[in-house]
């Protein structure tokens, strides 16, 4: 999406327990330093901040947890908007909150509810409305939150059949910015084949694989700025010179030559239309 004018903050999540099933043990705490950066670009701790804890099992927590999360740091104006329904979406309460937001938080969860409850609403239509037209104008998401920014979203699939074709799930996001998959929690669960086989679906656009406690600043669409303590893997395939996807059986191993790989740290930046990167200096301050 060209000449947009907001800003995108994808973040591969921060789990706090590791992998339990219960996701009351596992909620996608994200670090201080992560939300200051999210505050920041949204104006600073007037901004009026709306959470949004759609993907999620227990939406109560976890917009309590957020709740709590900006108010340590010194934001005033948080509001969580409990949205479980089409119906929800439709609400003229909620979307006028949406549109005088300066910045929304997506909770991680399951990416594919906010497909669901949330894709093809009036409040998805006053998203990238605002997106591309508001400066300023700040949408954030971890884990399912960041994921869903996609068109070609992941939804699932294996990291213990990796770089078997079927590997990946897929269905379409909220496309705010189509030329990514974005895929979180990429370090820590070992998402490397299935990022690959989504790039092998779609090799015109580029994955982006966050570590957790990990993030991008992505203004106008373009520009990219890694924050956070870990990592991002950029998948890029359009110099793919032998890519099998189309005609594999699932389950059965892919073959991809010439697959360009860049891993980039704090400070490190992107520029999607040129699929260049710029290396932070050795010396430069941690951000």
């Amino acid at each position: 999406m060209q000449h947009v004018k907001g800003t995108l903050i994808p973040i591969g999540g921060n789990e706090d327990k590791g992998f339990e099933d219960d996701e009351i043990h596992r909620l996608d705490y994200i670090e201080e330093g992560i939300l200051a950066h999210v505050v920041e670009e949204a104006g600073g701790i007037d901004a009026k901040i709306i959470v949004i804890p759609t993907a999620s099992s227990i939406p109560i927590e976890v917009g309590e947890n957020y709740l709590t999360a900006f108010a340590t740091l010194g934001c005033k104006n948080v509001t969580v908007l409990d949205i479980r329904t089409q119906a929800d979406s439709e609400k003229a309460d909620f979307i006028q909150h949406i549109k005088t937001a300066d910045c929304i938080m997506f909770s991680g969860g399951d990416q594919s509810k906010i497909s669901k409850y949330i894709g093809g609403s009036t409040i998805h239509t006053v998203l990238l409305e605002r997106y591309k037209n508001d400066a300023g104008f700040v949408i954030a998401g971890t884990s399912a939150g960041a994921m869903m920014m996609a068109e070609e979203m992941v939804s699932g699939g294996s990291a213990a059949k990796a770089f078997l074709k079927g590997a990946v799930k897929m269905r379409k996001g909220l496309a705010l910015i189509p030329e990514l998959i974005i895929d979180t929690h990429f370090i820590q669960r070992g998402r490397f084949g299935r990022i690959s086989e989504a790039v092998a679906k779609f090799p015109s656009l580029i994955g982006f694989g966050l570590a957790e406690d990990t993030g991008m600043i992505i203004k106008n669409g373009n520009s990219c700025t890694v924050i956070g303590s870990g990592m991002v893997i950029v998948f890029d395939g359009k110099n793919l010179t032998h890519n099998n996807e189309k005609v594999l059986e699932l389950g059965t191993p892919m073959t991809m030559t010439n697959l360009t790989v860049h891993v980039l740290s704090n400070g490190d930046q992107y520029d999607i239309n040129k699929r260049q990167v710029t290396v932070l200096p050795i010396e430069a301050p941690f951000i």
